[in-house]
């Protein structure tokens, strides 16, 4: 007897429709499965028998063949189990092969029969909207994940035998719960523990006002990595399309507990030892890395100059596009990357330059600085130099907190949310040159500057568009319709170089 059934393999971050095909027949006993299936899949016969047995089921002991189609798609990973248990217990007559023909199934059996979680929920349950399917049956821990699709019908089961109960017409279990959680922002460390640095909080406002990249760099112990880590806690909240395409990648990932919609910016802060598949994606299955996991969030770089500059140069075409598109062994995936660069560097190996204390000698300087690629830089809207504070604002009051300069960047964001949102941009930094000529209205004046800083090679073209989404962006926080003189002076003064030491905040 022959049964299908629907799942989903999960292809970069796409869901991949697969129907499991199974074929029981007279013969000696054998289990087979074909369709270019990784060792994880494969593996799935011991595991499919022993569940399908110690749920109190029969395994026929007859020929059994599965067929994974589309067979030039490549299937990994362990959840096909569920899918491959029910479409045998449907060819054995088990269950009733018309309760599937409107569900997708998808999941990892453990020898007992119980459902265990895996990744890509959200998009399998994507993947069975698209496909016309009415709803999807998943590990009761991943049903509040796949019930973020709106119009399906989200089934949790927590063993093999419940899935058959409810294909052979039982009651279905609840509908999962929401969990309400505290909000984001109260959880993460906040502005008001840094004394001093009022220029360098200016400087992370108007990066997360228009998702600008920044970099910090400074002599050690002077707060660069405590006002980074303090970046999110200023940033707009997630909208629910990018929370959607922030928990998507995550799932895939597999660092998604199933606790439905990721509601947090995500901040990573990889070590520096990382590859450079591990920043940008990759892996004999391509995986996304972590500039991908950062995805409408923030990327951090602490102490960037010890990455491999291989490392960093696999940067470049992410920040500049948007997306890291991986080819490994005749398999392509593309993978999202529109995330805020931060770093943080010392200016040179001891990390006291220019100051007389600094005792690197010219050739450190140079092959500290050689470390970081013009390109590189170039790509970095705001370079700050962050000094040690005077010693009487370590005992006094905070400059700012993250509510205040959350308050300026939400206003901000309103801003170009007006501008720009019939485009589909929601910040400055995303602005491409055409929309940047369309959009940002320049005095006469403020195009003084611009030109002689090109004319004197401090711009590049790119530099010179990036300069001017940021002076945008200082406008936006001003209140101006207009980009004006000042805007694009105080822009100027961000693009000045920090990795010597040499960096201005306004």
């Amino acid at each position: 007897m022959l049964a299908r059934v629907t799942t989903f393999a999960i292809d970069g971050l796409d869901p991949r429709r697969v129907t499991v095909e199974v074929d029981v027949r007279a013969g000696l006993p054998a289990f087979t499965i074909v369709g270019l299936a990784d060792q994880a899949v494969r593996e799935a016969r011991e595991r499919v028998r022993s569940a399908v047995l110690n749920s109190g089921f029969e395994f026929p002991l007859k020929r059994v063949t599965v067929n994974l189609a589309p067979a030039s798609l490549r299937k990994s990973g362990p959840g096909f189990d569920l899918a491959i248990a029910c479409a045998i217990l449907a060819a054995g007559g088990q269950v009733p092969p018309a309760a599937l023909e409107r569900l997708a199934i998808f999941g990892e059996l453990a020898l007992g029969g119980e459902l265990r979680p895996c990744r890509g929920a959200l998009a399998a349950a994507e993947g069975t909207v698209r496909g016309g399917l009415i709803g999807i049956v998943v590990p009761v821990e991943r049903a509040l994940e796949a019930a973020l699709v709106e119009d399906l019908e989200v089934i949790g089961a927590g063993t093999l035998a419940e899935v058959a109960a409810v294909l052979r017409g039982g009651e279905r279990p609840p509908p999962p719960c929401r969990v309400e959680l505290p909000p984001a922002e109260d959880l993460m460390p906040d502005l008001s523990d840094v004394r001093g640095h009022p220029d360098v909080i200016g400087a992370l406002t108007v990066a997360a006002a228009g998702g600008h990249n920044l970099l910090l760099s400074g002599p050690p112990g002077v707060g660069k990595t405590m006002l980074a880590r303090r970046m999110p806690s200023i940033l707009p909240p997630l909208t629910r399309t990018e929370a959607l395409e922030v928990t998507r990648i995550h799932s895939v990932a597999g660092y998604h507990d199933g606790a439905g919609l990721v509601g947090a910016r995500p901040f990573r802060a990889p070590h520096h030892t990382i590859s450079a598949s591990g920043l940008v994606g990759g892996g004999a299955t391509p995986a996304p890395g972590e500039a991908s996991l950062a995805h409408h969030g923030v990327l951090f770089l602490d102490e960037l100059t010890e990455f491999p500059r291989s490392t960093l140069e696999a940067l470049r075409q992410p920040l500049e596009d948007g997306r890291a598109a991986i080819v490994r062994g005749q398999r392509a995936a593309i993978f999202p990357t529109r995330f805020m660069l931060l770093a943080a560097t010392n200016p040179c190996p001891c990390g006291h330059a220019p100051d007389p204390r600094c005792r690197c000698t010219e050739s450190d300087l140079t092959r500290h600085l050689r470390r970081l690629s013009g390109p590189l830089l170039d790509r970095i809207d705001l370079q700050v130099s962050v000094q040690r504070p005077e010693a009487a604002s370590l005992s006094g009051e905070s400059a700012s907190s993250s509510a205040a300069q959350r308050a300026l960047v939400l206003e901000a964001r309103a801003r170009q949310a007006e501008r720009l949102g019939d485009a589909g941009i929601l910040c400055n930094a995303h602005m491409d040159a055409r929309t940047l000529r369309a959009r940002v209205r320049l005095d006469p004046e403020a195009e003084l500057p611009l030109t002689a800083a090109y004319r004197r090679g401090d711009l590049s073209a790119r530099g010179r568009d990036r300069a001017l989404r940021v002076a945008r962006t200082v406008a936006d926080l001003a209140g101006s319709d207009d980009v004006r003189r000042e805007h694009v002076i105080t822009a100027l003064g961000f693009r000045a170089d920090a990795a010597t030491g040499t960096g201005v905040a306004a």
